[in-house]
């Protein structure tokens, strides 16, 4: 056995390590055989036989456990040599610097809509239960509140879980018409691929007087904003629920993944779940008792919401969320 250990302590590599104790203790490995012949040895030496086998097989276990830690040391040290950055090290290309996919998508999204006469609005990213709830029309105890997944503070304030909140305080500052965006970051208590607890969005809000605007006139807004994001895309609305709005709806644009350039028609795939479609935003007419909660009277308008990681992903075909977060430079640096 003394030629094993001897193999054991001269293996290179953590699979020929493996390798190795296949060889000895897997199911036909050399000493797993031995143990195998227990049932021919004679009873008065079965004691000294396994005793053996046993200190054998501690003895193995022991060189594979030691060599392993330091094969393993050893490809850390490869890693981080191989990853290693010298912050020092002057290089010409500090000036082709990479825009971040989500600063880039808010960016552009924002840019959009400011030619369009859109002003950017902002708020506070704590905010108290009346402009995060009751103003947007979801009193206490609504069941509603519990699709918001949200941050409590100790004093009753909330990180707040979106940006929704802005629209509230702008309307309560100024006087219709108003057009605006509000981009921003907002939280939630979720995570996995496609969530996280903190990411962006941007919600839109148009204020006109009583019949100036109309379901058609956001509908044809987001038809062509939908355009210039994602091109040549079929765009859906399918009825909804928000407590904010009245008719709601969610949008869908086809899938851009599966699209047959040919037909330009999705036929499915995993993405989108094998329906061709993609959810991309909501949207909806502002419900009455938002306006009645700022002292609006004889208005009308729309709303929409969408999330900027969301339309990022979509961009540039992430398939993880987790990984906009990460900070990797590998995949930041594809951005340049």
């Amino acid at each position: 056995m003394q030629d094993w250990i001897e193999k054991i302590n001269s293996s290179e590599s953590l699979e020929q390590l493996e390798q190795l104790r296949v060889d000895i203790l897997g199911k036909k490995g050399v000493l797993t055989l031995e143990f195998a012949k227990m049932k021919t040895v004679p009873n008065e030496e079965k004691k000294a036989f396994a005793q053996n086998l046993n200190t054998q097989k501690a003895s193995i276990n022991e060189a594979l456990e030691s060599q392993k830690t330091i094969l393993m040391a050893k490809a850390l040290e490869l890693q981080l040599e191989a990853e290693r950055i010298d912050v020092t090290k002057f290089t010409p290309n500090l000036n082709h610097a990479a825009t971040h996919p989500v600063a880039d998508t808010m960016a552009q999204i924002t840019s959009y809509f400011q030619n369009l006469n859109f002003s950017v609005e902002e708020g506070p990213l704590v905010e108290d239960d009346f402009h995060n709830f009751e103003a947007l029309n979801l009193p206490k105890y609504h069941p509603a509140r519990d699709m918001q997944d949200t941050f409590y503070c100790n004093d009753g304030a909330v990180l707040r879980t979106h940006t929704s909140p802005v629209q509230i305080r702008t309307m309560m500052s100024q006087k219709p018409p108003i057009r605006m965006i509000a981009p921003g970051t907002v939280f939630r208590k979720d995570f996995d691929i496609t969530h996280t607890p903190m990411f962006h969005q941007i919600e839109g809000l148009v204020i006109e007087k009583e019949g100036v605007v109309s379901f058609a006139n956001l509908k044809f807004v987001m038809e062509e904003f939908l355009t210039h994001m994602f091109g040549d895309v079929e765009v859906r609305f399918r009825p909804s629920f928000f407590p904010f709005t009245e008719p709601s709806a969610e949008v869908d644009i086809s899938c851009i993944f599966c699209k047959d350039e040919s037909t330009g028609k999705s036929s499915g795939c995993r993405v989108c779940s094998h329906t061709g479609w993609l959810e991309v935003l909501g949207c909806g007419i502002v419900d009455e008792n938002v306006f009645k909660a700022v002292g609006y009277e004889k208005v009308s308008g729309y709303a929409f919401g969408l999330g900027i990681e969301r339309f990022a992903m979509l961009i540039h075909k992430i398939g993880d969320l987790r990984s906009l977060f990460e900070s990797d430079i590998r995949l930041l640096g594809q951005f340049r």
